[in-house]
């Protein structure tokens, strides 16, 4: 019998951290870094840096339901990213940056408002979150240079201080949850 995949499609800022973090969780088969949520067919990354595209730079993760929760999902992807600043993480600014979660089903969907409601509740974090809770419609991948870049650049200044943060803060709080 072939595995079934679930598709989760997230947008915290630069792709590239959202990426490598998402790509060393157990049960994730594979993360894509592309674009959503904009007007344009097919964008070029050029295209997407200017803002005027509407499009978020955004992952796909593809992950195995039997190894790994949607709710898990979501609850990484809040904790490794700033879901209270509108159209910003840290120094990258514009609606390219922004948060948001592209629901493929209702289930999805119930699932991020619900835990968006229960991140309100408990007072998470010092502001509101911002995120976007919007349907999928269409992902484009970004080009190959953009896929896996954490891995390959690991010595790249934005990699360093931007990155390794993030990852740092996953191997802290979520090291039940890596890969070996």
């Amino acid at each position: 019998m072939d595995k079934t995949w679930d598709v989760a499609t997230f947008a915290g800022g630069c792709f590239w951290c959202t990426e490598a973090v998402f790509e060393r969780l157990e049960g994730v088969e594979k993360v894509v870094s592309g674009y959503t949520g904009g007007q344009i067919k097919n964008p070029a990354y050029r295209e997407i840096c200017t803002g005027r595209t509407g499009h978020a730079e955004a992952v796909q993760i593809v992950y195995d339901p039997d190894k790994i929760y949607y709710t898990e999902l979501l609850e990484i992807f809040f904790a490794t990213h700033d879901p209270t600043t509108l159209n910003r993480q840290g120094n990258d600014v514009g609606t390219q940056y922004r948060s948001a979660i592209f629901y493929s089903d209702e289930h999805q969907k119930g699932a991020a408002e619900k835990f968006i409601s229960f991140l309100e509740e408990e007072k998470e974090f010092d502001a509101p979150v911002v995120t976007e809770i919007v349907p999928l419609k269409v992902f484009y991948k970004a080009e190959d240079v953009h896929q896996n870049y954490y891995d390959n650049n690991q010595s790249q200044p934005y990699c360093q201080f931007i990155i390794n943060p993030k990852i740092k803060k996953l191997k802290t709080y979520y090291a039940d949850k890596l890969k070996e």
